[in-house]
């Protein structure tokens, strides 16, 4: 829950700054770009925190090393932080970050299903966890405008 709060809470922030003269956050785009970058940094440091173990345990029981796929998933969201602020990469960054988060989909199905918690708090049900995925998906797809 605390991705989806800080995507939406720093984006409303970065439009603000915006209306308050900072020209880069003016341009809503750029300002939904920073927001997905601090939604996914937050994401990430969970990857080698006091979490990590948390999210190894969201890792369906089918995947082989399930700690490699945690590093290898956070290193993901880091790269796509950073790359949907440089305009020949963001579109690429967005196609990418959208694949990120359907694959990563499963691992909230199984941590929702069977009720883990992440930092001892439960994850939100089912449903609330698909309509997360389904707006860092949008907010993704609009970050980095994808040229079809």
């Amino acid at each position: 829950m605390a991705p989806f709060i800080v995507l939406i809470v720093s984006f409303a922030l970065f439009r603000l700054l915006g209306y308050a003269g900072a020209p880069y956050f003016a341009d809503w785009q750029h300002a939904l770009q920073a927001a997905v970058s601090a939604m996914l940094l937050l994401a990430a440091s969970a990857h080698w925190g006091k979490r990590r173990a948390d999210l190894v345990r969201m890792v369906p029981r089918r995947l082989p090393f399930a700690e490699a796929a945690v590093t290898a998933t956070g290193l993901l969201e880091l790269a796509g932080a950073a790359a949907l602020h440089v305009p020949s990469l963001s579109s690429y960054a967005a196609a990418g970050l959208i694949a990120l988060f359907v694959v990563l989909f499963p691992a909230n199905v199984k941590a929702a299903r069977e009720r883990l918690t992440i930092g001892g708090r439960p994850v939100p049900g089912l449903a609330v966890r698909a309509a997360m995925q389904l707006i860092f998906i949008a907010a993704a797809l609009l970050a980095g405008p994808i040229v079809l």
